[in-house]
């Protein structure tokens, strides 16, 4: 059985998703990486994260933006 890394839950961080057994919402985890930090800066100053939950994290993201939705950019 897989372990499911990303949840959402109302009671933690108003229903974001998060990394399972955390506070540390998808969103704060894609901003990091596009301000530039790496895999390993973010591991380090996050501890209770693993590379798996991060590339989780990731999928999950990816896996949203492949929804019917068109976002019109401009």
């Amino acid at each position: 059985m897989q372990k499911q890394w990303v949840v959402s839950n109302p009671k933690v961080m108003m229903g974001k998703p998060v990394i399972a057994g955390t506070r540390l919402t998808v969103e704060l985890i894609l901003e990091k990486l596009a301000a530039g930090e790496t895999m390993e800066q973010i591991l380090e100053a996050h501890p209770q994260l693993t590379r798996e939950a991060v590339l989780a994290a990731l999928v999950f993201a990816r896996d949203a933006l492949r929804a019917d939705v068109v976002y019109p950019l401009g």
